[in-house]
């Protein structure tokens, strides 16, 4: 897109408008029209196109422009619409607009004669060159043909299939009456199965697919039709601009007045299924006139007659009969289906209103009663039977009673209409299939080589209100959509292979998953549909609901109110969907679905209408009621709905398409006024989309969309070229062509019969080709030039030729004298070959004795003489090579000879291997001897650890009795204890007690004596007596008692004062202190303190006390000492360590706990026994050597690890009551080892009776299971270094470990 070059923008009503770009943003561009200088607008860039430089250029083949887009296509078709050329090419499919008017000579018998045995683009555009294309196709190919002719209603599709149909029976007919009887029935069906719309007056409301079969002489032979989905609501409602059926009102407008008279016949308003849509008749100024005016409308009659140049209700009664004469239907027949038509009108007259009983039910108004008895009478029934079955219906009872009774249900006024539509459906429909039964036999044919088959279908459609009809009809476009892909994008495919192009694949969208959408298997739209229909009440609110809930993330299913349409936003949920089709989205509205897809009666109207009177009308509902004979018994689950037998005849259809070969003709309807030169472009534009046209551009502009064989490019280009040119071959010819204007080879390439060009590039080339004559000149000479060149390059490659059939010579000499060599060879090979093959198999013999002596070696036994006949062996085998190579052995003797010594060798082997067995045997009864005494052995290990086990086992009982029992003693000490605490207690508040009566007698005495001492001073002769007295009370130290001892004292040096009393209590209090255990244990820790004052000692002397002191007593008060200074140390630790530091564990927490006794009560705490001296203790304990195992966490761990997978093992060995070694086993570390003295601030500080470890139950272990773990981890070899480093403090494990290395 250069500046200043035209583009197409998209415009709203013209698709596509000129401009230019002045600005370009992030995802759009500015655009300024060419004919609106000045405005501007913003187009999205993927809606922008180039265009080309002359834009009334116009082209047969859309392909042969320079630019492939949808603005250029639908600008190539605007310009060839407007000078009335109608029909144009997208590689081979052809694209068709309605003119609205008849173009002169272009369906001319001339015309016809033109296009026979054409190639496709010799000739302009037209429907009779494809027609052509399919039957050579089938000639050459021998191959059925189909050509898929496709528009929405109005675009000519019906017109294009009679000129197909035309084309091939007169170009390729017998001449005979059958060729005729193909062409006239189509006027027949039309009148049956087309009806005025709003957009085409013509419009076929049926589908069809018409065969043409020939014969092994490619010669017309017959026909067939098949039809699909006929419009059957039209039948009894059609819209207010729109008409029924043609048949309808060419039986008003044409029919003798006999026939009228008979049928009972009128104007169309005086027929309920005609008058609420259009009644005028279509008619020309003449047949109007002919037309009686009681047969006309008040409409009619007013506004005039409809106007169309193809239609003509009067004339085309005559020419329908005409027509059914023609196809071999007589009078009778034809009467019978002209009263079938009328029956149908007057049925549509009958009409109902509400009874007046109680049952509910509804009556036939007496307005209609003429109309209930023509009906009766035209389709041969009973009149009350009728009106009975169009009020009421039959019910056969399946439960409950007589089975099968039948019971009469009156119908409401709804119901009953209902019914009365359904029958005139029915009736209508039935008739249509008998005449294209009877089409079909009027054009039989015995055998058949191939046929060729026109589908006339409705294209993809989509109004403002669209119900189930256009839901199938794109249904069925989805299908052809998808098969036009493949097969389009499969034919180009094959042409390019079979050309040799080597271009890669093309991919194209797949649809696949919108027809799974509607078609699959129980979640598919149409089973969803039949499903609804089972039901006992179906409702189309139910199952719209259920589409939506089975397809809830579907891409191509959305609800109503995401349309951009408002008039499809006021539509709820449960009253429509959306379906994206491949060409564009669309709003259905399931009004209506569940009744449409229903096709049939209720019981009573078809026993009814089977049982008619008329001959005619049994035949037509025979067929169908032997069909459903089968499945009337299942009930209302066995019917046939609509859209499965429309589905079950697609799929039949394209199965048949599959297996033909496919032409496509795209019919376009330029305007929806349907008049002449009017061109609509936005609207076509849609049309091309929804086509597929568009998507077939994509896959074009990917490939070689422009093609020509070499013989028609020579003959297009021969006269601008001299002679000399135009003497060439075709392809070289081509060649030179294309070499001398230096083309880029990426824009054509030459297949084996044609050349391909890229989009637009052939155009260029005709355009060079076409240019000036000085242009042309210096073109010749370029052809000249390259023709040189290219025989130069032949006189070369003949000369390398020369030089290589030299070479071949001298090579083929060389190869005879190959031969000789090898001849020579071979002759001697001959002569000595049988000496070789023996020297080769005695020399193989000869490899094998370094296996014998090999074997040999090995024996243990008779090894000597298996060595010597080894030697000989192999002596023998080499006299045999010397005698070979020295004379001419025959291969016999040689043979026999090497027969000899393999058996020799052999029995050899045999002796070997014998030998070999026995000395393996003796090995493995030694072996197996072996074996038994290790496994005796064993046995008897097992045996020992079984008893080492029981030995422990009893050890650990006698461990946990032993430690009951010490709890029991603990226990039982503690109770006397306790008991002797309490007599003590009582004991002391006696004294005290006493002591107070005591000391308040003293006091008296003192006082009474000072009053005393103060009167005897004024009385002079008792001072000195006093005096004295008062002296030898000093003396004595008894001048201010201030305790009990000394008020004892006291007591017992005034023997005037109750001195016996007080000596007695002393006495007795002294025998009781020293009778108590506890007062002499405390008597005997304060005379150990005070014979070892420790409290001045360092800690180095303290250690090295406990390391070398022999004396027992100070050993102990050494080591009681020592630790309790680390229980300071560690208790100032604990109370002076870091904020959220972890606390270093020493020991579980459940051993220190026992550190820290229960609080008891403060005359306990004051009066506590002290605790026994552990020297004591120790001497009680005898230094026992105890193990103990418990599991802990370390605090750090506890909420790092609340499933306890870090829990590890703490093992301690105590060495009497105190701690020697100690150990911690972690899952995710290294083991801790520590040993008394070199670990003393790392153990636990505690005694074996402050742990409590001897009252926790399994907590003891064996000194094997403790020594087992330390030696394991370590253990030994740390103690040791220890000692040597004089670290350790002397334990029982330091002496065991000292006395094992000595």
């Amino acid at each position: 897109m250069e500046d200043g070059k035209p583009v197409w923008a998209p415009h709203p009503t013209d698709g596509f408008q000129l401009g230019t770009i002045v600005d370009i943003g992030a995802d759009s561009l500015t655009i300024e029209p060419l004919k609106n200088k000045g405005k501007t607008f913003l187009a999205p860039v993927n809606q922008v196109f180039p265009a080309e430089d002359d834009i009334n250029k116009h082209v047969e083949d859309n392909c042969s422009l320079m630019y492939l887009n949808e603005a250029t296509l639908l600008n190539n078709v605007r310009v060839r619409y407007s000078k009335d050329k109608i029909y144009t090419f997208v590689a081979n499919i052809l694209i068709a607009v309605n003119p609205y008017f008849d173009i002169p000579k272009l369906y001319s018998q001339e015309t016809i004669k033109q296009y026979q045995g054409r190639s496709l683009g010799t000739l302009p555009p037209h429907v009779y060159a494809i027609a052509d294309k399919a039957y050579r196709d089938m000639k050459v190919l021998k191959l059925s043909q189909s050509i898929i002719v496709s528009g929405e209603s109005g675009a000519g599709k019906t017109e294009n299939t009679k000129f197909i149909l035309r084309y091939l029976t007169t170009s390729y007919g017998t001449g005979q009456d059958i060729d005729e009887r193909i062409v006239e029935a189509n006027p027949l069906l039309e009148a049956f199965g087309n009806a005025k719309t709003v957009r085409n007056n013509n419009s076929s409301r049926f589908g069809k697919f018409v065969e043409i079969h020939f014969n092994e002489k490619n010669a017309v032979v017959g026909g067939f039709v098949s039809h699909y989905l006929l419009e059957k609501s039209r039948i009894c409602r059609q819209g207010p601009e729109e008409r029924n059926y043609h048949i309808f009102y060419r039986l008003c407008a044409g029919a003798p007045e006999d026939i009228r008279h008979k049928f009972h016949l009128s104007s169309p308003d005086t027929f309920r299924y005609l008058n609420r849509g259009c009644t005028r008749f279509f008619a020309t100024k003449e047949t109007d006139k002919q037309i009686p005016q009681n047969r006309k409308s008040p409409e009619h009659q007013k506004s005039g007659p409809l106007k169309d140049p193809l239609l003509d209700d009067h004339g085309d009664f005559k020419r329908m009969s005409v027509a059914m004469k023609k196809i071999g239907l007589d009078d009778t027949e034809k009467l019978d289906l002209f009263r079938v038509v009328a029956g149908v009108l007057h049925l549509g007259n009958v009409d109902f209103e509400e009874a007046g009983s109680t049952s509910g039910g509804c009556n036939i108004r007496n307005q209609s009663s003429k109309a209930l008895e023509h009906c009766a009478e035209l389709l041969g029934l009973d009149q009350e039977d009728l009106r009975g079955s169009l009020t009421s219906r039959l019910m056969l009872t399946t439960a409950g009673g007589a089975k099968g009774t039948a019971i009469k249900v009156p119908l409401k006024v709804e119901q009953a209409n209902n019914a009365r539509d359904a029958l005139a459906k029915a009736v209508y429909s039935r008739l249509f299939d008998h005449v294209v039964t009877r089409v079909n036999q009027c054009f039989p044919f015995d055998s058949s080589a191939n046929f060729i088959g026109v589908l006339d279908i409705a294209g993809f459609e989509y109004f403002e209100h669209n119900s189930f009809e256009q839901f199938c009809i794109n249904y069925c476009n989805e299908k052809l959509q998808q098969f036009f892909n493949e097969r389009i994008l499969k034919e180009e495919q094959e042409l390019y292979q079979r050309e040799g192009l080597g271009v890669n694949e093309v991919h194209y969208v797949d649809n696949q998953d919108c027809i799974d959408l509607v078609e699959a298997k129980l979640v598919g739209i149409l089973d969803i549909l039949d499903e609804e229909n089972r039901l006992p009440q179906p409702s189309d609110q139910h199952f719209t609901a259920s589409v939506h809930n089975k397809h809830k993330n579907h891409f191509r299913l959305t609800i109503p109110r995401k349309s951009k349409l408002a008039v499809h936003r006021n539509v709820r949920d449960d009253e429509g969907f959306i379906i994206r089709h491949f060409a564009g989205a669309v709003c259905y509205e399931t009004t209506k679905f569940v009744e449409k897809n229903n096709d049939a009666l209720h019981m009573s109207l078809e026993s009814l209408i089977s049982e008619s009177k008329d001959r005619f009308i049994r035949e037509l509902f025979e067929n169908s009621n032997n069909r459903k004979d089968v499945k009337q018994k299942a009930g209302k689950l066995g019917f046939i709905s609509v859209g499965n037998k429309f589905k079950t005849q697609l799929n039949i259809l394209l199965d048949k398409l599959r297996s033909t070969g496919s032409s496509f003709v795209r019919c376009i309807k330029p305007n929806l006024k349907m008049v002449s030169h009017q061109f609509e472009g936005a609207q076509i534009l849609s049309q091309l989309q929804c086509s597929g046209m568009v998507s077939v551009l994509d896959l074009m502009q990917g490939g070689f969309p422009s093609r020509a064989p070499f013989h028609e490019l020579y003959k297009m280009y021969q006269k601008y070229m001299p002679a000399k040119l135009t003497r060439l071959d075709p392809r070289l010819f081509c060649k030179a062509l294309f070499k001398a204007l230096g083309l880029d080879e990426y824009d054509y390439k030459f297949g084996l019969t044609k050349v391909f060009f890229r989009p637009g590039k052939f155009a260029e080339f005709d355009q060079i080709m076409k240019s000036d004559p000085d242009h042309l000149a210096e073109l010749v000479k370029k052809v000249n030039k390259w023709l040189i060149h290219s025989r130069w390059k032949k006189v070369q490659w003949c000369a390398l030729s020369v030089i290589k059939l030299k070479n071949k010579i001298l090579y083929r000499a060389g190869a005879c004298i190959q031969i000789q060599k090898t001849v020579r060879m071979w002759l001697c090979k001959k002569k000595h070959k049988p000496r070789i093959d023996g020297l080769v198999k005695v020399r193989s013999l000869k490899n094998r004795m370094d296996r014998f002596t090999e074997v040999a070696a090995q024996l243990k036994e008779g090894k000597q003489e298996m060595t010597r006949q080894t030697q000989q062996l192999e002596a023998a085998i080499d006299t045999l090579i010397a005698k070979i190579k020295n004379t001419m052995m025959s291969r016999i003797d040689i043979d026999h000879e090497y027969r000899a010594l393999v058996t020799r060798s052999e029995q050899l082997l045999t002796a070997m291997q014998n030998k070999k067995k026995e000395e393996e045997e003796r090995e493995r009864l030694k072996r197996i001897q072996e074996e038994m005494e290790r496994e005796k052995k064993r046995r008897e290990e097992e045996e020992q650890r079984q008893r080492q086990e029981e030995e422990e086992r009893k050890l650990k009982v006698e461990m946990e009795l032993k430690r009951k029992q010490e709890e029991e003693e603990r226990k039982r000490r503690e109770e006397e204890e306790r008991r002797i605490q309490m007599e003590m207690e009582l004991q002391l508040q006696v004294e005290r007690e006493e002591e107070t009566a005591r000391q308040a007698i003293l006091e008296q005495e003192r006082r009474d004596r000072e009053l005393a001492l103060r009167i005897a001073q004024s009385e002079a002769e008792l001072i000195p007596e006093e005096v004295a007295n008062d002296s030898g009370l000093r003396s004595n130290g008894f001048s201010v008692p201030s305790s009990p001892e000394r008020s004892a004292v006291a007591a017992s040096a005034a023997p005037k004062l109750k001195s016996y009393t007080m000596e007695e209590m002393a006495k007795e209090m002294t025998d009781l202190l020293a009778r108590g255990p506890q007062v002499q244990a405390s008597k005997a820790a304060a005379a150990g303190t005070k014979k070892y004052e420790l409290s001045k000692w360092k800690y180095a002397e303290l250690r090295d006390a406990i390391n070398t002191s022999c004396d027992i007593e100070l050993l102990a008060a050494c080591r009681e000492e020592f630790h309790r200074r680390l229980k300071v140390y560690h208790a100032w630790k604990s109370k002076n360590k870091k904020k959220n530091a972890e606390t270093e564990q020493r020991a579980p927490k459940s051993v220190t706990d026992y550190d820290h006794p229960p609080v008891k009560k403060a005359a306990s705490q004051q009066h506590s026994i002290p605790p026994i001296p552990t020297r004591q203790y120790e001497a009680a304990m005898n230094r026992q050597q105890r193990y103990f195992r418990i599991p802990f966490v370390r605090p750090g761990d506890q909420y790092k690890d609340p499933q306890n997978k870090k829990k590890g093992w703490w093992y301690a060995h105590f060495d009497g009551p105190w701690i020697a070694r100690q150990m911690e086993l972690h899952p995710d570390k290294h083991p801790i080892l520590l040993v008394a003295g070199k670990d003393d601030m790392e153990m636990c500080e505690l005694n074996l009776e402050e742990t409590g470890l001897s009252r926790k139950r399994g907590a003891e272990i064996l000194p094997r299971q403790f020594e087992d773990i330390w030696e394991r981890c370590g253990g030994v070899t740390y103690l040791r270094s220890a000692i040597e480093s004089r670290q350790a403090r002397p334990t029982y494990a330091t002496a065991m470990l000292q006395s094992m290395y000595k």
